[in-house]
């Protein structure tokens, strides 16, 4: 009878080794974020990235032990279990591609509303979202934007009231980066436009990486699927 390669169980073995570091390393680094952020006193709810870290270097690390341990021990069992989480995941996040295509318009729609309501925070004038307006010239000086959908029209008659609103303070203002308005030279892209590229920016890294992950996913599938095979004929 074929006995089991030992060029397939040794490769899938260091596979899963890594994969196993791999997981330590994000779950410890996510553990130290969650500590010292606690002992900073910050809001739980501005924590729930961090506590996903924690979930995902979890589930790394169980199957990088279950893949280690499956292929030095030769356990069907153990390649079978790693082989049946592992799809899964591969499944979750097809779901996840097919579902964010699906749900696109929606998503939108909703930052939309949400600029929408921006806007109208921007235009108040009663005094009720003076924080939020402070905190928001702080970002389009970050970012070098104005307003959230039409520039300065968006903070109406604040923007008559207060000279810094928006103000373009590069050295030599450009018409790439400043328009002149209202005698004023202002900054020209609006923050929607620019929150917009960063979401799409980052989508991309994000689409990147988790095209990575499902071909080695797909790897670990192949190998632990070749590794029971070859363990029940031996």
């Amino acid at each position: 009878m074929a006995g089991v390669s030992k060029c397939m169980k040794y490769s899938m073995f260091i596979f899963n080794f890594f994969f196993w570091v791999c997981g330590c390393i994000i779950l410890g680094f996510s553990i130290w974020i969650r500590v010292s952020s606690a002992q900073q006193g910050l809001d739980n709810s501005m924590l729930g990235g961090v506590n996903l870290l924690i979930a995902v270097g979890s589930i790394i690390m169980i199957l990088g032990f279950l893949g280690c341990c499956g292929a030095v021990k030769e356990s069907r069992c153990m390649l079978m279990l790693f082989f049946i989480a592992l799809l899964l995941i591969l499944i979750l996040q097809v779901t996840a591609g097919v579902l964010g295509a699906v749900y696109k318009p929606q998503v939108e729609e909703a930052f939309n509303i949400t600029l929408s309501e921006g806007v109208n925070a921007l235009q108040s004038t009663t005094g009720e979202y003076k924080e939020f307006q402070k905190d928001f010239q702080e970002l389009q000086k970050t970012y070098q934007c104005c307003g959230l959908k039409n520039g300065a029209k968006d903070w109406g008659e604040n923007f008559d009231k207060q000279n810094d609103i928006c103000l373009c303070e590069a050295e030599k203002p450009s018409t790439d980066l400043c328009i002149n308005y209202k005698n004023r030279y202002i900054y020209k892209k609006s923050c929607g436009e620019v929150i917009m590229q960063q979401i799409k920016d980052n989508l991309v890294i994000v689409m990147g990486i988790a095209f990575g992950l499902a071909v080695v996913e797909i790897l670990g599938l192949v190998f632990s699927m070749t590794l029971y095979c070859q363990i029940g004929r031996k």
